[in-house]
């Protein structure tokens, strides 16, 4: 599906996007133990490391866009092929164990494209980006912000957010802590939020910022964003992050650092629901494909002191 992320990025300034290198294939048992919530994963420090490479980031394919459960206890993620339509995966803790990811289909099949999941702060719902066929004239205009219940063991089918966000064409759904719900109006060409109010989105504000894919920080102190390289501008996407000033505004953007942002293109960052790793995805597979990376949330505290520091 290199073909719809290259239209839409394109013909919109955006798509879906991800990371890199991993072994050649899944990982063939069907559950795997455990050493943290993180699929056993060393935890990252200051530099991105590959996310579990031939389970989760498999080569062959875009990953992009990943969210945690408020418990780390599930993953959901969406991923493709070339000349196929996203699917979302997911994947949860069983006897202390990760079950093998598997398709979701919250839409049951009534949307050929499903992508960019994020789980809210309480665990009860889950947003995400449908659309019909990439094929199909009426894809761009088909895509839309879904959201499924969570139901027992499950979730509920999903259906289209009702509220004025879906008035345009839209994706990359995700929340603050407090509900309030983020989003790129690709309509519009920009970055939108709708107030939470009982669970409810009657209204959106456009956000003061430039990129695409924004994601905002739990607290709704920071938004992080992907965005051509201000300064070299042979760098196709590179990690951005604006912070809320004292004012309530947004400062500048602010670029990660080549430690973060890479020769390759970095874009859908993600934050998990404790604040402390920063996920997206990186375009460096021999054939174009993207991998989804992970590193401290550190990287970005450390602008923060720098650029409060700076603007006393």
């Amino acid at each position: 599906m290199k073909k719809t992320h290259l239209t839409l990025t394109l013909a919109f300034t955006l798509f879906l996007t991800a990371c890199n290198t991993k072994k050649q294939d899944s990982k063939d048992s069907d559950s795997l133990v455990i050493e943290n919530p993180y699929f056993g994963e060393k935890l990252p420090g200051l530099i991105p490391k590959i996310f579990a490479p031939g389970v989760i980031s498999i080569n062959g394919r875009y990953e992009h866009g990943i969210s945690f459960s408020p418990k780390l206890d599930e993953v959901y993620f969406s991923a493709n092929k070339k000349e196929e339509d996203a699917s979302i995966y997911f994947s949860r803790i069983e006897d202390n164990k990760w079950t093998a990811p598997k398709k979701a289909n919250f839409t049951k099949g009534e949307k050929a494209g499903e992508m960019h999941p994020f789980v809210s702060h309480k665990g009860d719902e889950i947003y995400f980006t449908a659309h019909d066929e990439f094929t199909l004239p009426e894809h761009k205009e088909s895509s839309k912000t879904w959201y499924a219940n969570r139901l027992k063991n499950s979730w509920s089918k999903a259906t289209p957010v009702d509220s004025p966000i879906n008035d345009d064409f839209v994706f990359y759904p995700n929340q603050a802590k407090n509900g309030d719900l983020y989003y790129f109006n690709i309509s519009k060409r920009g970055t939108y939020y709708a107030p939470n109010k009982n669970g409810k989105f009657p209204e959106v504000h456009k956000v003061a910022i430039g990129g695409v894919h924004a994601f905002i920080s739990p607290s709704q102190d920071y938004i992080v964003v992907n965005s051509r390289n201000r300064v070299d501008k042979e760098r196709k996407s590179d990690i951005y992050v604006y912070f809320k000033e004292k004012d309530g505004t947004w400062s500048d953007a602010i670029n990660l650092g080549s430690d973060v942002n890479s020769n390759f293109s970095e874009t859908c960052p993600s934050i998990t629901p404790d604040g402390k790793f920063l996920f997206f995805g990186r375009y460096e597979e021999e054939g174009g494909e993207s991998n989804f990376y992970w590193v401290s949330t550190e990287v970005i505290h450390k602008l923060k002191k720098a650029h409060f520091k700076n603007n006393k």
